[in-house]
């Protein structure tokens, strides 16, 4: 009977409960030989080392230790290691790919929640829900109906923006149509043919911005896309659209998006900021035109089971010689946040 593959665990031991319950250990099992429930936090010790070392598959998560060029050298039997978390880049140093080891993530996994996030943002967004209950709470009186002032905001034939169509961006685009909204998509790697599919026109950032009521940022985080939304790019947009972001803060030029926000011409949906957090003497924290979370579009909670199950599906199919559904290459790299 051939040897199951070695595993072993490392991400944030307050996390591993969650992450990695005990119906996932028995599934794995069925595959791999688990060297232990318990996570690696760091690889100082004898026995962390020793782990690693025998280590065939590493299962990785949040809070995992870098697995720079030295902590690979010591892991010579390490085969795979997937990653049930989204961005692998700046956690698994270039040398994995050299030394012929395959890379996993469960990106597509945390995509369906910021997808979810996005598509509540943008439907709210749209009847001017975040707007009139800052209002609504600050004035404690009802004022005119809009569905009694022509020319409100309302869902039906809005025009949507969606910058970037990484995973998340393409998530999204599937969660709108049911809807009846016209769908426009700016990315430069995506063809004419992709984006009908993706049921959206593809159209450059200037004309996205003119058009669309919300414009959502799912582009990824590269230098390429430092402050692609700029001073110049927000004047585009018409009077009482909403900015939604649920990427990275870096993607916006925060200066320039917070001088319209206080001029009350656009409203924004920000889970990301630049920095994050915003320091505490922000006025977007105060601002009723600005609905701010901390970073929650992400995987929480139950959700996180979701990337879990996904890379122990991968982790099924390596041992079983099957292609991967979700290999991360090092050609990736470059267009990844």
């Amino acid at each position: 009977m051939p040897t199951k593959p070695t595993l072993s665990i490392a991400l944030n031991p307050e996390l591993a409960p969650d992450l990695i319950s005990t119906e996932h250990l028995l599934r794995l099992a069925n595959s791999c030989e688990v060297l232990s429930s318990e996570p690696l936090t760091g690889l100082s010790s004898p026995d962390e080392q020793q782990r690693l070392a025998a280590s065939d598959i590493l299962l990785t998560g949040w809070g995992a230790p870098r697995l720079d060029a030295a902590v690979l050298a010591a892991a010579p039997r390490l085969r795979l290691i997937a990653h049930a978390a989204s961005s692998v880049k700046a956690f698994v140093a270039p040398e994995a790919w050299d030394l012929g080891i395959t890379v996993v993530s469960a990106a597509a996994a945390n995509a369906v929640p910021v997808a979810e996030f996005a598509l509540a943002a943008i439907l709210l967004a749209n009847k001017g829900v975040f707007v009139a209950q800052a209002r609504f709470a600050r004035e404690r009186a009802f004022w005119l109906p809009q569905w009694m002032a022509p020319g409100e905001p309302g869902n039906l034939g809005a025009t949507i923006g969606i910058v970037g169509a990484s995973r998340t961006g393409r998530k999204l685009l599937e969660l709108l149509k049911p809807f009846n909204l016209e769908a426009l998509v700016y990315d430069p790697f995506l063809t004419n043919e992709e984006a009908h599919g993706l049921g959206a026109a593809k159209v450059s950032l200037a004309e996205l911005l003119r058009r669309s009521r919300s414009v959502c940022v799912q582009a990824p985080a590269l230098p390429e896309t430092f402050h692609m939304i700029g001073r110049e790019e927000l004047r585009l947009m018409p009077d009482g659209a909403t900015l939604i972001n649920t990427a990275r803060g870096t993607l916006v030029d925060h200066a320039a998006l917070e001088a319209e926000l206080l001029s009350g011409r656009l409203n924004a949906v920000l889970d990301v900021t630049d920095p994050e957090p915003l320091p505490a003497q922000s006025p977007l924290y105060d601002l009723p035109n600005v609905f701010l979370t901390p970073h929650v579009a992400g995987a929480v909670g139950d959700e996180t089971r979701r990337m879990t199950y996904l890379v122990i599906e991968e982790i099924e199919r390596f041992v079983a010689g099957q292609p991967l559904h979700h290999a991360v290459t090092r050609q990736m790299l470059a267009s990844i946040g």
